[in-house]
């Protein structure tokens, strides 16, 4: 009898062994080969899944932002103004080691999102999707009186995405186990301007 394989389980296999390669060996290094070891299948298994590095690339990043959005989901639910935004920062950023590790699938996908015109769309829609949550916890927190800074939400929600995203890459050149980069503080100091 045939062994029955869950695809779909599959591709998140190779995305976890994707990302830990990656974090062993940086982008260039992370063949599909040593990808494939990692994830303890044979070189040619990858290819039905994933034709090209580049592919399981980009299905790694949707999976990152994914799963960044259930966590979200997960700790703002209830929650709305400055605590909603709080959690939903929390989440994005790389705090933990699982954290960082995304940040080191994200990153080498933005390199090629730079020339590639397909990776760009799918951040660009990505990034105004957490644009539009950022600016929703801020029109409720300024409705509720909890935000008074005369700075435009839309400006705010730039300055705070573009804090998130700079995160990453701080986190992931950090070096090895360092993993307290002040990031709590910073968010927190950012959030106390919001009532000047």
């Amino acid at each position: 009898m045939p062994k029955i394989v869950d695809h779909d389980q599959r591709r998140l296999e190779l995305v976890d062994a994707t990302w830990r390669t990656i974090a062993r060996l940086g982008i260039e290094s992370a063949t599909m080969r040593e990808i494939a070891l990692e994830a303890g299948f044979a070189n040619g298994a990858l290819k039905p899944y994933f034709p090209t590095k580049d592919d399981l690339l980009t299905f790694a990043f949707g999976h990152v932002f994914n799963r960044t959005n259930e966590r979200i989901a997960e700790v703002t639910a209830g929650q709305s103004g400055l605590a909603a935004l709080k959690s939903f920062c929390v989440e994005v950023l790389p705090l933990d080691e699982e954290r960082i590790n995304e940040a080191r699938i994200v990153i080498p996908f933005w390199q090629k999102a730079i020339n590639d015109p397909n990776k760009a769309r799918i951040h660009r829609e990505s990034m105004q999707q957490w644009l539009a949550a950022i600016c929703q916890h801020l029109a409720e927190a300024r409705q509720s009186g909890a935000v008074t800074t005369a700075v435009a939400d839309s400006v705010l929600a730039g300055q705070l995405l573009n804090f998130l995203l700079g995160a990453q890459i701080a986190a992931a050149l950090a070096p090895e186990g360092q993993m307290e980069l002040g990031l709590k503080g910073q968010l927190e100091g950012f959030l106390a301007l919001l009532e000047s």
